[in-house]
């Protein structure tokens, strides 16, 4: 059987061959399937199922790759600080370098920081009292009041920047204690209120 399939690729070979240069002869040249499928039909019906037509190629698939997802990106100063600069607490101060500005509850100061640098101060304040004390944490600046009265207690707050709800930065008494609020000088109090944006970030220590 081996020798027979031998001898029948050969006759593929040479029928293939004749039948593709005829073709090209007559202008249309039959294409490589379609010369050996010929060649095998001229096989006795005993090879035919011996010799394999050579298998189709498979399809070619393109893979489109999918689009990335679009960056988020920082919108406030806040964030994009927070980014940009490295949590370390800044020499100085007891807060750390993503604070645009920094309380120290126990030692009565604050800082303007930028860029994980000390901008401004220290600065003396007074907070909260007894019964009224200023919460450590780190919040966000919600909004500035440039003339604000505490609708509480009826008394003036300068140069009001919101943190935490109802506290706020703003020009006070330094001798006397708040209630929850971060008493400031009035040359302070008008630095803070012109540094600070929405959305920076406040640290206060205890």
């Amino acid at each position: 059987m081996g020798m027979r399939v031998r001898r029948a690729l050969s006759l593929m070979v040479v029928v293939g061959l004749t039948g593709l240069l005829s073709g090209a002869a007559g202008g249309a040249a039959p294409t490589a399937e379609a010369a050996v499928a010929a060649a095998v039909g001229l096989l006795p019906a005993s090879l035919q199922g011996a010799v394999a037509a050579p298998a189709a190629a498979p399809p070619v698939r393109t893979v489109v790759p999918a689009p990335a997802a679009p960056a988020v990106l920082p919108t406030t100063r806040g964030q994009m600080r927070a980014v940009r600069v490295a949590p370390v607490v800044v020499p100085g101060t007891p807060c750390r370098s993503t604070a645009r500005a920094c309380v120290d509850l126990s030692g009565n100061r604050a800082w303007l920081l930028d860029d994980g640098e000390v901008a401004y101060g220290p600065v003396p304040i007074t907070s909260g009292r007894a019964g009224f004390r200023t919460p450590p944490g780190t919040f966000a600046v919600t909004f500035h009041s440039r003339d604000h009265v505490s609708s509480i207690y009826d008394a003036p707050m300068p140069y009001s920047v919101f943190f935490n709800g109802g506290i706020a930065f703003h020009q006070g008494s330094l001798s006397q204690l708040s209630h929850g609020c971060i008493h400031l000088s009035r040359t302070a109090a008008r630095e803070f209120f012109g540094a600070l944006d929405r959305g920076d970030l406040v640290q206060v220590v205890s």
